[in-house]
């Protein structure tokens, strides 16, 4: 069994609206054949729970307004360190960062098969890992920026 044309549809909007609010690491797997409850996961990741709900707002947003879809539940929101949008066919885990790191959903999927996402979101891949490199360079640098 593979991921059903609807939810190829939900996972490519979804993940094109995660690319424009600048999420990181934007990655979806066809889990169809391994779970009877949803067709597909779509993983993105951003640095601080501020962007992570941006990112959520705006998924959620665009599948309404151009698929007409809403999710049956929406969890996380509180601490907005990892928001899943539970669409039936699809769900979607928005992370900080850190949990991203922590909980590494990739290696709990890695044998299914990654499904094709549009261009902009496909170069969002490693782009958590040049954040965290920026991050520690700014730090190294002290205060005034120099040594």
């Amino acid at each position: 069994m593979t991921a059903t044309d609807r939810s190829l549809e939900l996972i490519h909007t979804a993940a094109q609206a995660a690319a424009d609010k600048l999420a990181h690491d934007v990655i979806a797997y066809d889990v169809s054949d391994v779970l009877s409850i949803t067709d597909a996961f779509l993983l993105a990741s951003a640095p601080n729970d501020r962007q992570v709900k941006a990112i959520v707002d705006e998924i959620e947003e665009r599948l309404q307004k151009e698929l007409g879809a809403k999710p049956v539940r929406r969890e996380g929101d509180r601490d907005a360190r990892w928001i899943l949008l539970d669409y039936v066919d699809i769900v979607v885990h928005v992370q900080h960062s850190e949990e991203r790191v922590f909980y590494a959903l990739e290696r709990l999927w890695k044998d299914c098969p990654e499904l094709e996402l549009p261009a902009d979101a496909k170069a969002t891949r490693g782009k958590a890992e040049a954040h965290a490199k920026q991050q520690a360079a700014e730090a190294d640098q002290g205060p005034g920026g120099e040594w």
